[in-house]
């Protein structure tokens, strides 16, 4: 016997002895059933009967034959396990215990009625019901004088619950049997039995109904779950949706009393046979009711401090009931986080039309769901509907068969696990290859932060090629990411619209793949090149990760001519301008065709066009306003984007930057206008007059936010970090005395420079005190 058989037999005693402790426990149910039983036959018959014996036969229907059936196998079981060895079998009494199943049959037929008639006995007679609350039953432990109080109500559910559960049993028998053991086959056959019996049970319970739950021979599986979020009349709901082989169930964890275990309250099911993908025709009636990208944020700040205090607090030794405290506050946060951070519709509906819509926050997941649902689609059998006793047996197996057992938050995780990276990822997405017809497709990539996934970059439509070549670079910020995500779309422009799912025309998914974030690869310094292959379909990507220690840094050009990495005063002076020509040309190049571009400023240019344009303002080429022309306009946005970023002192200063970060902090709004705007007006003249230019074009931006889905927030957020970022790495916010975590004190420094940003995008207008800088503003040379 090998090693692992070895161990398998070993196990094959534990589930045994387990077998045995849990029919023991069920033996004393049946038989705190039975004890009533003879004292009310015998007052049945006197002139004061409590009940007549027809009720009494109702009730009672079958419990004294379960009994002698579970007794005996009990009975034959206990010697054999306990004078054990490897060769002892057991299967034939296992497959004798599932040929008696049939009494099982009769009783679950017949439990409605007795639950029922139960009840009605308990309205009319108080003697019964005071019985029928208190019944007996004895501990199994050896101390057999203890014993528990039991409803009648919740031990005739047991012999139900018991004959829901027989075929795990057995599966856990036989994953621990070898397949050359005699016990094998007998074993098998029990199961079957037991899957058989299982599925027809249903259309016992209710003999009219026509249809049956699942095809004889198979048992309903779990094929996955999650926590979604649900969208009911406008307001957003925690859900814990279950996919079996022939229904969704949506359910909601109830609210639990200390010491319960977790319970699920049943919301609503489908049948997958009456399941379909809602079309937005269906549906106009329910917009997603977005949340805003600032609440969005500031709920981050919330979650980042919140851990600085948790690590500033496991430092010191105050105790745990603070640290305690903190993470109940995380976790409504994280929960809140959760809930409003999803606005992508995944909706489905039941037969008669009515519809339920999730909210999610990556397609790649929305297609995984509805391609599996799909796929069962294919398998799956006639319309049916659950009696309220089936719903609620397989809303409370929901709590054993759960995969996913905790809310997908950062604070579920343990302390060992990886926080993920936090930086800056750059991919390039090379080329794909394995297409077997020509499309126009393109990619987009997502990745996971906060717990969820986010879509962060999308490449050009590559048209009419079995062999798209991309070659783009895509600058991704992480933050505590561990998965890349790549989705592959056919762009279905041409033909007949793919289908108005969801509130947009669908491009169609084509492909879809994930890669691990490993740390140990990613922390050299190269570029990594890898494959993503996915159903038949292979794209090629190289991968380099800058932790965010790096990425802060501004460094300053060696070279004195040109205009990347040199101070912003040394270009207008040798240009003779207000404003630097390159800040003017990017501008009016994406006044003249990008204020339309969805994304604009947001979704990153072709890497190898941002480097062309800046060796050529760099090296002062006459031709660059033709070059500009020629390129896409996403690259024209990131090569001005690459210019501040690059400036070797940001914008606002290094020696403004503490107090701008001071003066947004204010909470009075008139002392925060006078110092936000002093501090502005303070900024060296070329620095006000090239941010205050810039402003004004980042405000029209966001006048078309209808058609470029650029709010001044999505401005802020892409600007702010750019503008404001100081340039030595230690920057005067984190100088605190307790030193905190890199990842999360950077999280809070990023937001307070998109808060600076977006403060000055809201103001009306920004006044201008003297008359010198009046003529300033508006002197044409701008």
């Amino acid at each position: 016997v090998s090693l692992d058989q070895e161990k398998g037999l070993e196990m094959r005693k534990w589930v045994l002895s387990g077998i045995l402790a849990s029919e023991e426990t069920y033996l004393s149910h049946l038989e705190a059933l039975l004890i009533p039983m003879k004292p009310l036959r015998a007052a049945a018959t006197t002139s004061q009967p409590m009940l007549t014996i027809q009720q009494i036969e109702t009730i009672f229907f079958k419990v004294p034959e379960l009994h002698e059936i579970h007794k005996d196998f009990y009975d034959a079981l206990l010697p054999r396990v306990q004078n054990w060895s490897h060769q002892q079998c057991v299967g034939d009494l296992f497959q004798k215990l599932a040929s008696q199943l049939g009494v099982y049959r009769a009783f679950v037929d017949n439990y409605k009625v007795a639950v029922e008639t139960a009840d009605k006995c308990c309205q009319a007679n108080a003697q019964f019901a005071e019985i029928s609350e208190n019944l007996m039953v004895r501990s199994t432990k050896d101390c057999k004088d203890q014993s528990a109080k039991y409803s009648l109500e919740t031990l005739l559910y047991k012999p139900v619950d018991r004959v829901t559960r027989s075929t795990l049993v057995l599966h856990d028998l036989l994953k621990h049997t070898p397949s050359s053991h005699p016990d094998y086959p007998l074993l098998q056959d029990a199961l079957r039995i037991s899957q058989n019996f299982l599925s027809s049970i249903n259309e016992e319970i209710t003999p009219r109904r026509q249809s049956m739950t699942v095809k004889k021979g198979e048992n309903r599986q779990l094929l996955r779950d999650r926590f979604m979020v649900e969208l009911v009349e406008g307001s957003r709901k925690l859900r814990h949706v279950f996919l079996f082989t022939d229904l969704l169930l949506c359910t909601k964890l109830k609210k639990q009393a200390a010491g319960k275990g977790q319970q699920y309250d049943c919301k609503w099911y489908i049948p997958l046979a009456d399941l379909t993908f809602q079309t937005i025709e269906d549906c106009e009636s329910s917009p997603v009711p977005l949340v805003q990208d600032e609440e969005i944020d500031a709920l981050k700040i919330k979650i980042s401090q919140i851990k600085n205090d948790i690590q500033r607090e496991k430092r010191t030794t105050k105790g745990p009931k603070v640290i305690e405290r903190l993470r109940k506050k995380l976790s409504e946060q994280e929960s809140l986080l959760l809930l409003m951070s999803p606005n992508m519709a995944f909706r489905v509906a039941n037969r008669n039309g009515k519809g339920f819509t999730f909210l999610i926050s990556s397609d790649y997941e929305r297609a995984e769901w509805r391609e599996i649902i799909r796929e069962q689609q294919k398998k799956c059998f006639k319309s049916f509907s659950l009696t309220s006793l089936e719903l609620q047996m397989l809303t409370n197996s929901c709590v054993k068969l759960q995969t996913v057992h905790t809310i997908p938050m950062t604070m579920n995780k343990e302390d060992d696990e990886s926080p993920g990276l936090y930086g800056f990822l750059n991919v390039i997405v090379h080329s794909a290859s394995g297409l077997k017809q020509s499309l126009n497709l393109y990619c987009s990539l997502e990745v996971d932060a906060f717990g969820y996934f986010v879509n962060k970059a999308k490449t050009r439509v590559y048209r009419d090629s079995t062999e798209p070549n991309w070659n783009e670079e895509f600058e991704i910020e992480l933050e505590g990411s561990q998965t890349l995500r790549l989705l592959c779309y056919e762009k279905c422009c041409g033909k007949v619209k793919q289908s108005k799912e969801d509130g947009e025309v669908t491009d169609k998914i084509v492909a879809k793949g994930q890669i691990k974030l490993d740390p140990q690869t990613l922390q050299s310094k190269d570029w990594q090149r890898t494959v993503i292959a996915m159903n038949g379909i292979e794209v090629k990507l190289s991968m380099k990760f800058t932790g965010r220690e790096f990425s802060l840094k501004r460094m300053p050009s060696r070279k004195q001519s040109g205009v990347f990495g040199v101070k912003i005063n040394v270009v207008t002076k040798r240009e003779r301008s207000k404003v630097p020509l390159i800040v003017r040309q990017c501008v009016e190049e994406i006044e003249r065709r990008g204020m339309d571009e969805v994304g604009i400023y947001r979704v990153s240019g072709v890497a190898t066009d941002i480097q062309a344009l800046k060796a050529a303002f760099d090296s002062n080429n006459k031709d660059v306003a033709l070059m500009m022309r020629e390129m896409d306009v996403n690259a024209i946005a990131g090569t001005l984007k690459l210019y501040f970023r690059e400036l070797p002192e940001p914008l606002f200063t290094d020696e403004l930057y503490p107090n701008f970060a001071g003066g947004i902090a204010l909470s009075d709004s008139v002392a925060k206008e006078s110092c936000m705007v002093n501090l502005l007006l303070s900024l060296p003249e070329p620095n006000l007059l090239t941010f205050l230019f810039l402003l004004d074009h980042l405000k029209r931006v966001a006048e078309n936010e209808s058609i470029n889905k650029m709010s001044l927030h999505n401005i802020a957020t892409v600007f702010g970090p750019t503008l404001l970022r100081p340039s030595e790495k230690d920057s005067k916010l984190s100088s605190s005395s307790q030193p905190i975590s890199m990842n999360d004190c950077w999280s809070l420094e990023v937001m307070a420079q998109v808060q600076v940003l977006l403060y000055f995008l809201q103001l009306e207008r920004i006044p201008t005190p003297d008359s010198k800088r009046q003529s300033l503003l508006f002197s044409t040379e701008v």
